[in-house]
């Protein structure tokens, strides 16, 4: 038995500028963080050894990879040479389609735990994972997303995520004292909307348009917040973060139809009424999780203003991806 666990991400400014439509031309940057929220993926030998059994939202058993219905395995399965019996299967600390990352952690997780059954862990590291999840998603699935989740899900932790023209990502890590890092999480408020989706759709549209004059320069505006972003949490101004997160949030708006809906905007609006100074709905749009950075003293206003969302209490982590059982 060998299981992974590989952390969701909450992503504050520069969400978009890591589609390939749009860094290849100007260049992306993000700025992100992973939080104690977990994609567990689990790999055994199967009793029937010339069958393979997955177990995700559905379960599976097929007599061969090229059987397999779920894309992301059967792609994995299929670039690592795994085959007939093996038993897969996935639990998750957040559903799908919640803004999370959770398909990107699905394929780190599920990388990371193949390649450790297959006796392979020295060929593995943050880097690896986080660019062979991105040709598993981008490349052998043809899929319109960009390329921020991967990586956050394979390195952990609060960073900057750069994505260069020439398909180079870099990762450059935020250095926060432990303080520093409970100060910021104290700020920060996560409610659950609910209306799960898929992302595909918005961000097709917006890759479609990511050459339009008006996209263009919203994007990098957007890109533009990363860095002072990065000097407030250094500084601890939460407030101008706030404030950052509020504008990118305004921009993201205009980047594709569906991102926003009007009871995500009155929800929003009543969290500044109640002290919130700026946020966000996490992904790509439509649905999901809001996100808020406001006062602690105002977080309990902050509950009775958007109720009945749920609020969803999190901490941030960062260790990224990782074998936590190898027996």
């Amino acid at each position: 038995m060998i299981i992974t666990r590989t952390p969701f991400r909450i992503s504050f400014v520069g969400g978009g500028s890591d589609l390939p439509a749009f860094y290849r031309m100007h260049g992306g940057s993000v700025l992100s963080t992973t939080i104690d929220k977990y994609m567990y993926i689990s790999s055994h030998d199967y009793f029937e050894a010339g069958q393979i059994r997955t177990k995700y939202s559905k379960t599976e058993t097929v007599n061969s990879v090229a059987e397999l219905e779920h894309p992301i395995l059967r792609t994995i399965m299929q670039r690592l040479g795994v085959g007939e019996g093996l038993e897969v299967s996935s639990i998750a600390d957040v559903p799908a389609g919640t803004g999370m990352g959770s398909s990107s952690s699905f394929t780190v997780g599920t990388l990371h735990n193949l390649m450790a059954r297959e006796g392979r862990l020295q060929e593995v590291n943050k880097a690896w994972l986080g660019e062979q999840a991105c040709r598993v998603e981008l490349e052998d699935l043809g899929e319109p997303i960009g390329k921020q989740d991967q990586y956050a899900a394979a390195f952990g932790g609060l960073n900057i995520i750069d994505f260069h023209a020439n398909d180079h990502v870099t990762v450059s890590p935020i250095q926060l004292s432990a303080e520093g890092l409970f100060e910021f999480s104290s700020h920060l408020k996560l409610y659950y909307f609910g209306n799960q989706r898929s992302a595909s759709s918005i961000l097709k549209e917006q890759s479609q348009r990511a050459s339009e004059v008006d996209k263009v320069q919203a994007l990098k505006e957007m890109v533009g917040f990363v860095r002072p972003f990065a000097d407030h949490l250094r500084s601890g101004e939460w407030e101008a973060i706030g404030h950052l997160m509020d504008e990118n949030w305004r921009l993201k708006q205009s980047l594709a139809s569906g991102i926003s809906t009007q009871t995500i905007q009155d929800a929003y609006a009543a969290a500044q009424q109640a002290g919130a100074w700026g946020g966000k709905l996490l992904g790509a749009g439509g649905g999901g999780f809001l996100l808020f950075i406001a006062p602690p003293s105002q977080h309990l206003a902050l509950d009775h203003a958007l109720s009945p969302l749920r609020p969803f209490p999190f901490t941030l982590e960062t260790a990224g991806s990782q074998v936590i059982f190898n027996g």
